[in-house]
């Protein structure tokens, strides 16, 4: 079983920066993409970014392009989102995932974390 949880949420101002991690533990997820997911308060949880396992492919959703950033360590099977001029349309429990190629996790992860709270104040 993989286990995939997630750090760093908080509440912050406008304008400001949050880092987001999340490690993984249990089966080997040598191989997996690995990205995040967001839910926002009344709506469906939607995509947010994604890195292939070898880092050379990143993808994101067009609301958070130029603002956030999806990293990974491979060495400590952990994925990392920098977040930079946060806004409050941000606010949402934020969501590591994980699978097998890149463009099927964003639409389908294999496997979820339990979810961070970042709130974004005015």
């Amino acid at each position: 079983q993989v286990q995939l949880v997630e750090s760093g949420g908080g509440l912050v101002q406008a304008g400001d920066s949050l880092r987001l991690s999340c490690a993984a533990s249990g089966r080997t997820l040598n191989g997996y993409a690995m990205g995040w997911f967001r839910q926002r308060p009344g709506k469906e949880r939607e995509f947010v970014a994604a890195i292939s396992w070898s880092g050379g492919v990143t993808k994101y959703a067009d609301s958070v392009k130029g603002r956030f950033t999806i990293s990974r360590d491979n060495a400590k099977i952990t994925v990392a989102l920098q977040m930079n001029s946060l806004k409050p349309e941000d606010t949402a429990v934020y969501y590591c995932a994980a699978g097998l190629q890149i463009m099927v996790l964003t639409t389908h992860p294999q496997y979820w974390g339990q979810g961070t709270q970042v709130t974004v104040s005015a």
